[in-house]
This record gives C-alpha cells, sequence and structure tokens, in this order.
C-alpha cells in the first residue's frame, strides 16, 4: 500500500464551558442528571472485549444522596484478573503492530466524542458519581481528560520525531517500543481525567492494559470504556476490572509479565506496591516501570507584602473546591500578622456565602465527600483538633444522615508542627498558622520541613525579591510551584503535574515525561557498505 507521513492537526486546550443559567449546556446537563437519576444500570468488567458479569452486585450511591442507588457493578474476583492479563497479553502483538496514526486516530476520536455528544452524560455520571458541582466535572471529566488524549498523541509524534544523526554510510534509528508484559493502571476516586488517562497514555503508545479504578469511579470508568469502543478500541487493549484493590493487586504485582503500575492514590498504597515489586523481583521478565502520584500537603505561603483579597480567593478556591478532595489542594498556609486582619476577615466573608448540598442544585459551592472512610477520617481530625484546644474559627461541623457532608473548616493552629499542619486529610480542613511578620525566612524553613510531601505550593508577595527568594528556597517542597495563584488547577501542556518526596516520582502527566516511562527503546544502526578486512590501517608498518 502506499505510505504517507502524516501529521497531526495542532492541538489546544478544551475549551471549559460554563454553564451559566439560560445556557444550552446547562439544560441539557439538567435533562441529563434527571435521566440517569431513574436509572440503575449493571456495569459489567469488560475483559478482551467481552462483557464479564459475575452476579456479585455491589451499590453505589451519591455520595450526596446515600438514599439514593445510581447504579451497581459485578465485582470481580483472581479469576477476573488472571482473564484480564491473559486478554491482555494476548492482544498486544497486534496492537504494538498496529501503526502510530491508526492507534491516535482511537484516542482523538474518543476525545472528540467526549467533547460533543457525550459531554452532558460524562459531566451527569461525574457530578453524581463523585459528588462534583458542573464546574469541576467539566474541568476535569471533559475537559482535562480531552487534553490529556489530545496532547498525548501530539507527545508521541515528537517523540518518534526525536531521531539520532546519522554520518555518511551509515543509518541510525531509534526505535520507541512498548513495553513487554502488561501495564496495571490503578487510578484514584477523585479525578475522572487520572482514571482515563492513567489506562489510555501508556495503551496510546502500543501497551495493553489492566485497568483498575477506584470503586467510586466504576460508573465514568464504564461510560470512558464505551466511548473508547464506540471509537474503535480493539479487543483486549483495555480490560476494565472491578475488583477489590488487595486482590487486583495480589495477582497483578506479582505477575511475571508486569510491565509497568501507572499509579495514582495514597503514599501508602504506592509504598506497598513498590515493597511488592521488590520482593518479587527477581519473578519478572523486564524490571517494572513504577509511575505514582501520591499525596500532598500543599502550602500557601503569603510574604508580608501580598495582596490580601488575592490571598483570600485562593484559599477559598485553593482549599475547598471539589471539598479539598485534590492531592494539590491547599492545606495548610502561612499568614503575615500585619496582613492576618484583612486575610481572616475576608475568607470568613467567603466561607460565610457558601452553600453546601447536592450537585443538583448548581447554586452549591460544596458538596460531600467521597465516601463514609472518608467522613470517618476527615471528622476525625476536627474532633481532635477542638479536642487538642486548636481554634477552629469557621465550619466544624459535619452531618451524614442524607449524605457525607462536611463543612468548610478553617483551624489556626498555635504551633506550626501541630497535626493538620503536617499530615495529609484530602477534605475541606485548611490549617493557618500566623507567624511574625519580621520571622519569613524562618517561615521558609518551616514550609520546607514541615511535611514529607512535595506536591504543590504557592508564593503571594508582590516584591519582586521575595518571590525569588522563596522560588529557590523551596525548590524541592513542590514539584508544581505556583506564584500568587492557588496551589491547584495544573492545565494539561500548561503545567505538566507532580511531584516528588513523598508525593511520587513526578513523572508529570500532561506532558512527554510520563509517556517516556511507557516507551522502552531500541537503537537501530544500519551499515550499508561493511567493511570486509578486520585490519585497521594503524596496524600497517611505516
Amino acid at each position: 500500500m502506499a505510505r504517507s507521513i502524516a501529521y497531526l492537526r495542532p492541538v489546544a486546550n478544551e475549551p471549559v464551558f460554563d454553564y451559566a443559567p439560560g445556557s444550552p449546556e446547562r439544560k441539557e446537563l439538567k435533562e441529563t442528571l434527571t435521566a440517569l437519576k431513574n436509572e440503575a444500570p449493571e456495569l459489567p468488567m469488560w475483559i478482551g472485549g467481552e462483557r464479564v458479569e459475575t452476579g456479585r452486585l455491589v451499590e453505589l450511591q451519591p455520595p450526596h444522596e446515600r438514599g439514593h442507588v445510581l447504579c451497581h457493578y459485578h465485582q470481580g474476583d483472581e479469576t477476573h484478573i488472571n482473564q484480564a492479563i491473559d486478554a491482555a497479553l494476548a492482544a498486544q502483538k497486534e496492537w504494538r503492530r498496529t501503526p502510530w496514526e491508526d492507534r491516535a486516530a482511537i484516542f482523538l476520536k474518543a476525545a472528540d466524542l467526549i467533547s460533543g455528544p457525550y459531554r452532558a452524560k460524562v459531566n451527569a455520571i461525574a457530578m453524581l458519581g463523585q459528588s462534583k458541582n458542573a464546574f469541576q466535572s467539566e474541568i476535569d471529566a471533559v475537559c482535562e481528560f480531552v487534553d490529556f488524549l489530545r496532547y498525548n498523541a501530539e507527545f508521541m509524534t515528537e517523540i518518534y520525531e526525536d531521531q539520532p544523526s546519522s554520518p555518511p554510510g551509515f543509518w541510525n534509528r531509534m526505535e520507541y517500543r512498548p513495553l513487554e508484559g502488561f501495564v496495571f493502571a490503578v487510578p484514584p476516586f477523585n479525578f475522572a481525567s487520572i482514571a482515563g488517562n492513567l489506562a489510555c497514555a501508556p495503551a496510546l503508545l502500543g501497551n495493553t492494559i489492566v485497568w483498575k479504578p477506584s470503586y467510586q469511579t466504576n460508573y465514568i470508568a464504564q461510560l470512558y470504556m464505551e466511548i473508547l469502543h464506540a471509537a474503535g478500541l480493539p479487543p483486549g487493549v483495555i480490560n476494565l476490572i472491578y475488583a477489590p484493590g488487595r486482590v487486583a493487586g495480589g495477582v497483578a504485582l506479582t505477575h511475571p509479565d508486569l510491565a509497568g503500575v501507572h499509579f495514582t492514590g495514597s503514599t501508602g498504597t504506592f509504598q506497598y506496591m513498590w515493597r511488592t515489586i521488590g520482593e518479587n523481583i527477581v519473578g519478572y521478565r523486564s524490571y517494572p516501570r513504577i509511575v505514582g502520584e501520591t499525596g500532598g500537603k500543599n502550602f500557601v505561603l503569603v510574604h508580608p507584602s501580598a495582596n490580601a483579597q488575592e490571598v483570600v480567593t485562593a484559599l477559598s478556591r485553593g482549599a475547598f473546591e471539589y471539598q479539598g478532595q485534590k492531592c494539590s489542594a491547599a492545606s495548610r498556609a502561612y499568614i503575615p500578622s500585619n496582613l492576618w486582619d484583612k486575610i481572616k476577615q475576608g475568607l470568613l466573608n467567603d466561607l460565610s456565602s457558601f452553600t453546601m448540598g447536592s450537585v443538583e442544585n448548581f447554586g452549591n459551592f460544596v458538596n460531600a465527600v467521597i465516601d463514609k472512610a472518608a467522613f470517618r477520617r476527615i471528622t476525625g481530625y476536627i474532633d481532635k483538633a477542638e479536642a487538642d484546644g486548636q481554634e477552629i474559627i469557621a465550619g466544624g461541623n459535619y452531618d451524614q444522615s442524607q449524605g457525607w457532608f462536611i463543612e468548610p473548616t478553617v483551624i489556626i493552629a498555635e504551633d506550626p508542627k501541630y497535626t493538620t499542619m503536617c499530615e495529609e486529610i484530602f477534605g475541606p480542613v485548611l490549617t493557618l498558622y500566623i507567624y511574625d511578620e519580621g520571622r519569613f525566612d524562618e517561615t521558609l524553613k518551616l514550609v520546607d520541613e514541615t511535611s514529607p510531601y512535595g506536591l504543590t505550593g504557592s508564593i503571594f508577595a508582590t516584591e519582586r525579591s521575595a518571590i525569588a527568594y522563596a522560588t529557590s528556597a523551596l525548590e524541592h517542597a513542590a514539584g508544581n510551584f505556583y506564584i500568587n495563584d492557588k496551589p491547584t488547577g495544573a492545565v494539561v501542556n500548561q503545567q505538566p503535574f507532580g511531584g516528588a518526596r513523598a508525593s511520587g516520582t513526578n513523572d508529570k502527566a500532561g506532558s512527554k515525561m510520563n509517556l517516556y516511562r511507557w516507551l522502552s527503546a531500541r537503537s537501530i544502526k544500519e551499515t550499508f557498505v561493511p567493511p570486509t578486512d578486520y585490519r585497521y590501517p594503524f596496524l600497517s608498518m611505516e
């Protein structure tokens, strides 16, 4: 057949719909929410392109409406994990030989389906399943995932185009192969886009995947699979399984054909995975790639020269959007004494205007935390702070009668090393430490040393020298560092995301760096006229 060199059209970030009153997207989304509330589908697993139903049905309820059954999923066991691995390995040979243009076309079509005819349904399922308001769902389940799918295709072509030089008489080439074996993709509950990208990024490059989403995202994962099938994804390339994490990990992490782990979630779980792989290292065909983004204890450092109202808005959004259930959420802030009164009043004003409730009421800024376990963990920190005599200036109340609702809570810590300044809470709890405005240097050191994490952080200042100083001093404290902005909201191809220390391997989702991890390069040298005599010129006599 005729051959050609294909080029992708230029990629741009997906526009964010605002769902303003009277807009067509708001009307369609509300209608879709109503329709989905009247359904309760059964969600099968997908193994080798086939529906798999076990009959062991597990209910999922909206976190903000515990009395409603949203759907049921068929729970699998070790047998299904092994079947998914076998299916991934069986599909590998054909998929890795599929031309990159055909692989890219599948994921680019999926992106257009999500941004177009599936947009309302994707948003509605993320809203109901993960208790996200319309904006939080839009920027995540639609826009960020679409950006991942489109930009990853562009990154792939840039990687493939990176070729070595060839002197006369030789042709040197670099072949970027997928890994040998299967990739185990294990995403978190809080971002649908991450759930999709952990499976799709390695698959785009020719890998085959065993995908085990967090149970709270089983519904949106099911819809993503439907979209990928509609886009032409071949059987066995991505195998969706619903099984408890320890069950799935017990099989996948010890399998000899494990090629890599693509993970986002808790630090403890990631360390367990790493330890398990280390203990089984002699049994693998290749050394597994381990890519993980884990926890954070993200900071906002305020310099005495900062604009107080800018800080207030950054804290209100950065700490409490999506109930603080973002690995990047602002969780601790250091406020100088000269700005404290203005920041305190502004923050209290903002929080008093927040409304909390169902995602179906678009006026609610705050919704429910994800489940009972999260509710108990978060409220435990609030109760302990109160018992320890820490000042709670806002929130502190919670209610589980209808859903897992926790008020946005602000704690003032007298001790900069108090528990809620150090430990990841992953909920709507912000702890503030008020420092003497003349002790900025000492506070910088506190910021750097208080937490084991290194994910996100920000500095607010109007003095440029303070910005430069903090940027240098906090070099390792945050893999995503923000200047005069909240420490959340990274956008694909704008702020590649990831941190180090206890926050992960810093392989930067949303950039080429992440894709390189799912490739195994092979150098190919071709000599056009090979030598026919072993003797080098230096061997000749004078």
